[in-house]
């Protein structure tokens, strides 16, 4: 049996310390060691989205990074940015355009939007699709996810959706 390691780092504002196995990823110990369940696992793969966060300011899939991985980093939750308020206007827009149906891929969509409208404040819709075509959905069509985004964009700029 491989010893647990020491990690150390912040989620959501909070320092973390734990002994965490060494081939644990971040996916599994986000949800089972933290409780923090809007991190969703799909695939496994990388291939989802489902699993996204933030990783020193850049988004990653949790499912393919070792929790002993994040020494010494930042790492934020869709709970962490639905706490700040960051995401409250996405989440409005998707709730009033009906871009969720089952919600489970919305928390990981909600935090690749949120991304690109912190490095594109204005994008078109094709920069949209671009941009979230790596988080699948497969209740929407993305025509109301896209539509949820580009009116969070608008109203963030002072335009009306």
């Amino acid at each position: 049996m491989i010893a647990p390691i020491s990690v150390s780092f912040q989620v959501n504002g909070e320092r973390i310390d734990a002994l965490v196995p060494p081939r644990l990823n971040l996916a599994d110990f986000l949800r089972e060691h933290l409780q923090l369940t809007g991190t969703h696992v799909g695939c496994e793969h990388g291939v989802c989205g489902a699993c996204t966060i933030r990783v020193n300011g850049e988004i990653v899939r949790s499912c393919l990074m070792l929790a002993v991985q994040a020494q010494a980093a930042s790492i934020e939750t869709i709970e962490g940015l639905s706490d700040r308020g960051e995401v409250a206007d996405l989440q409005t827009a998707f709730r009033e355009r009906n871009a969720l149906q089952c919600g489970y891929c919305t928390p990981g969509m909600l935090m690749t939007a949120q991304d690109l409208l912190r490095q594109s404040p204005a994008p078109d819709r094709e920069a949209i699709r671009e941009h979230l075509s790596g988080n699948y959905c497969r209740c929407t069509g993305y025509q109301a996810i896209v539509d949820a985004v580009q009116a969070t964009a608008r109203a963030r700029a002072g335009r009306s959706s």
